[in-house]
């Protein structure tokens, strides 16, 4: 039993961070505290926690705990060790990809783009946007109205045409000169305009630009403006939140707790105009309160980021996080609990998004926990959770790959799953490949390495499934259910036929089987994440250079061999004596370059 008292009696009154550990010295939860001697105390005085903080109680062997100068200091430590512990017991959200952005970049004939990754300052930013569909669709806004370029600069350096970008009236082609820069910058001018919400006074200039060309008979220069004002208004019609929100950028965030479990709905709103949300749905959070859920979205999400000017909380937020933020704001925040007007409308209409998600949530783990269940009545196995699912991928056996997805937890785990290249054997020998397959998976989790599966489910008829049959037997998990799921006639879904090898029979579930769908999921997944791999890995055979392969051969000496015989095929027909001519090409390597390219 661990005791507490010789660590309670030595900490200070003072702000700091404590890090709760058990028997293996891995980290259970990170805290912060005003005052570390009172808050790490309660955790062993108080009768009334939580049944979760109960149970991370009784496995504490270990007390760490660093103290700082303020609460803020201690909140941003807090942060920081949360994202790169992970902790078991502290609320986590994902740490996605940070949001994308649109970016118009600073070229002389700036590019429009979509972008995510560190802001560069010599290019406008706009956003960030909740998701890539959000970004490219404002792209195509944009397109439409300010005919704005979107290629690369390789590609627009060496353009001799318009593509077909131009032709559907999507791009001004100043690659090729039909624009000249005065009017592009006038074009990129309006786009940031709109981009920043200032719909009104664009589209005012705008009817003053056509004006003015139709006196002077410019009718064609004219009809271009009435075009951009009336695909203006229609943008403006939709997608701006309130007619009151012009130029307006403001985050609303809701969080909800429901159902036994925790939402947290994010709405950004950039120049006025509503870009779309996304809801996260936290880890260990099933016994918080919206509020905690909130101020740990708030920092996790936040602390260290780029910030709106007025952020919108459905919760009571924590002095110390707001000061924070304010601090590291580059303009003036507000954080704003208590709204009226549209504010409360919006905060209302996140609320109601989180409570959707949830029930969407809910839902899925209810089918999902009716499979789970189908399938072991099914299948005769009892307590299944976790299965994992192998299929192989090749091109008349070029590039075989084979891949193993997971599921656990009642969902896909994709940060679980794994694809092996295949190498060493036959082309097109789908049994050597899966036995190559399952021997690098399992041999690791035979010897305690991950975690193994409840039932193995094999893409394959009867060869493949035996193929698994023996690999696990000679690992020693000849207990571990393998499931074989062989193609029906035609491939058609519902016709699958499982193979039970253990059991030593075949079963054909009907088409609307719950158990069959999880299967059908489960597999197809497998064929998806295996195809991928395989094609990712073809195409990069095929735009490899068999020169690339060959030791002492590096990108220079290549580019000299490529550029001195035309390319490849002159450096095949090449002899030794030729070979050795190319600058910085010996005898010796001549002679293993012809060798390996013979």
């Amino acid at each position: 039993m661990f005791d507490p008292k010789p660590i309670l009696d030595t900490l200070p009154n003072l702000p700091g961070v404590y890090r709760m550990l058990d028997a293996d010295a891995q980290v259970l939860y990170v805290g912060k505290a005003i005052d570390l001697k009172k808050r790490v105390s309660s955790y062993f005085q108080k009768t009334d926690l939580s049944p979760r903080i109960q149970l991370m109680v009784r496995q504490i062997a270990a007390i760490e705990t660093t103290v700082v100068r303020s609460e803020a200091e201690a909140l941003i430590l807090e942060n920081n060790l949360i994202k790169a512990l992970a902790p078991k017991y502290n609320i986590l959200f994902r740490d996605d990809k940070s949001y994308p952005y649109l970016m118009l970049s600073g070229h002389d004939w700036p590019q429009l783009a979509y972008y995510r990754g560190a802001l560069n300052r010599h290019n406008q930013y706009f956003g960030p946007y909740p998701n890539g569909y959000a970004v490219r669709e404002s792209i195509q806004v944009l397109q439409r109205v300010f005919r704005l370029r979107t290629c690369e600069d390789s590609v627009f350096a060496n353009r001799s045409r318009p593509c077909l970008l131009h032709q559907i009236k999507r791009c001004s082609a100043p690659c090729v000169g039909l624009i000249d820069a005065a009017s592009y910058q006038a074009d990129v001018r309006r786009a940031a305009a709109f981009l920043l919400g200032k719909h009104s006074e664009l589209i005012d200039d705008l009817s003053a630009q056509m004006q003015a060309a139709a006196e002077a008979l410019a009718f064609e220069q004219a009809a271009t403006l009435r075009d951009q004002i009336q695909a203006l208004a229609r943008v403006q019609e939709r997608q701006f939140v309130s007619s009151n929100a012009s130029q307006l950028d403001c985050d609303v965030i809701a969080a909800v707790v429901a159902q036994g479990l925790a939402c947290v709905n994010l709405v950004m709103i950039r120049g006025g105009r509503h870009l779309g949300d996304k809801s996260h749905f936290p880890e260990h959070a099933a016994d918080m309160d919206a509020g905690a859920v909130l101020e740990a979205f708030l920092a996790q999400h936040y602390v260290g980021a780029p910030l709106p000017p007025v952020i919108l909380v459905n919760q009571p937020v924590n002095e110390a996080l707001v000061a924070v933020l304010q601090a590291q704001a580059e303009q003036r925040l507000t954080v704003v609990h208590h709204t009226h007007s549209e504010r409360r409308v919006w905060l209302e209409m996140s609320e109601k998004n989180a409570r959707l998600a949830i029930d969407q949530r809910a839902l899925s783990k209810a089918t999902q926990h009716q499979r789970l269940s189908a399938l072991a009545e099914a299948l005769a196995l009892p307590g299944v959770e976790r299965m994992e699912c192998f299929d192989i991928s090749h091109t008349l056996g070029e590039a075989t790959v084979a891949s193993c997805v997971v599921y656990d937890h009642g969902a896909m785990q994709s940060s679980q799953y794994r694809r092996y290249n295949i190498s060493g054997i036959t082309p097109g020998d789908d049994y050597a490949a899966m036995r190559d397959a399952l021997i690098r998976r399992y041999s690791k989790l035979a010897d305690g390495e991950g975690e193994l599966p409840d039932a193995l489910l094999i893409d394959g008829g009867k060869g493949q499934v035996g193929v698994a049959v023996a690999v696990l037997d000679e690992l020693g998990l000849s207990s571990l259910p393998i499931i074989g799921v062989a193609k029906g006639e035609g491939r058609k879904p519902g016709l699958e036929t499982l193979i039970l090898p253990r059991e030593q029979k075949t079963l054909q579930l009907p088409k609307d089987h719950p158990a069959l769908h999880l299967i059908q999921t489960l597999r197809d997944e497998a064929h998806r994440f295996a195809i991928t791999g395989h094609r990712a890995r073809r195409a990069k055979a095929r735009t490899q250079s068999r020169l690339e392969d060959i030791p002492g051969v590096g990108p220079k000496r290549r580019q000299r061999l490529l550029t001195r015989f035309g390319g490849l095929k002159g450096v095949m027909a090449a002899s030794v004596a030729e070979l050795a001519q190319v600058e910085g090409v010996s005898l010796a390597l001549a002679e293993k370059i012809h060798q390996a390219l013979h």
